[in-house]
Order: structure tokens, then sequence, then C-alpha cells
């Protein structure tokens, strides 16, 4: 996990994949809880950035969806599993597919959807992974990265 301008006060994000001008890497960042503090509906913003292409939507989930959950028990199965393995947001603006390819090596194809309304677009990206500790680093930074909401309280109509 970093923050974009390395303030002790910036918002937490977490970047997958390798920055730079060519490959595609993966920002999630903003991670706000709409509703309240007492609520369990929790946002962020994804954006996949590369060279000639940023796209961003909001996920919108329910306390997170178990994404740090999902990738942690990706990381205890380091020797690996048959098929592909699945985890999708609420909305199913946010999907991971995992599978475990021979060298140890774990491949995340992470879907960025339109919402439910506007099906009309998605757009994927794979990242590589070393099965065990990578994955095992970046479920801990994705479940930090989860609980570090601040609540946005909405103001309600008078």
């Amino acid at each position: 996990m970093f923050d974009d301008d390395d303030a002790p006060d910036a918002a937490p994000t977490v970047r997958v994949g390798e920055p730079g001008p060519g490959p595609v890497h993966l920002r999630l960042s903003e991670p706000t809880r709409p509703y309240g503090d007492d609520d369990l509906m929790l946002d962020f913003l994804v954006k996949a950035q590369g060279q000639g292409l940023s796209i961003e939507t909001v996920v919108r989930t329910w306390d997170g969806d178990g994404l740090g959950i999902f990738l942690s028990s990706l990381a205890e199965d380091f020797r690996g599993w048959e098929g592909a393995r699945t985890w999708r947001s609420l909305e199913h603006d946010l999907t991971v597919s995992a599978v475990h390819r021979s060298g140890g090596h774990v491949h995340l194809t992470w879907g960025i959807h339109g919402r439910p309304h506007r099906d009309d677009w998605h757009f994927e990206t794979t990242t590589v992974h070393a099965a065990g500790e990578d994955l095992r680093h970046l479920a801990a930074e994705i479940e930090t990265f989860l609980t570090s909401a601040p609540a946005q309280h909405r103001e309600s109509a008078p």
C-alpha cells in the first residue's frame, strides 16, 4: 500500500501490477462508507492505467465482499489448484479470476465492468504474482485498504 503523495494524511491506495509506460496496472483508491460508519456498504475507485489507456469505475461492495479473504485463500493454496477461482463485487463492477500456472505463479485477471444498468462495456487485464508470499502480501494490503475506509456521511434533507 502506498499514498499518492506520501503525505501522512493521504488517502490509502493499493497498486496491483507493475507501474510504467508499458504494462497495465491497477490502482484501488478512495475507500468510503457512503452511508456512515455503521453501514456495511463500502465503495472504492478502481483505475486501470497503461500506455494510452486510463479507465476507472466506482466499485460497490458489502464490506469489501471478502476480496482480502479471497486473495488470502489463494496464497494459502500456493501449491496450486485446478481451474479458475473467481470473486466478484456486490454489483459485479469488479471481478477477479485466478488461475494457478506452472512455475508457481498465479495469474489474476481483473475485470472492470459497467454498472448493471450500463453493461455495455468491460475491460480486463491480467497481473502475474508469485504463489505464496507475493499473494499473501497483496491480500494483506487489500485487507488493510478495505478496512481503512472513512465514513462519508450524507446530509439528510429537512
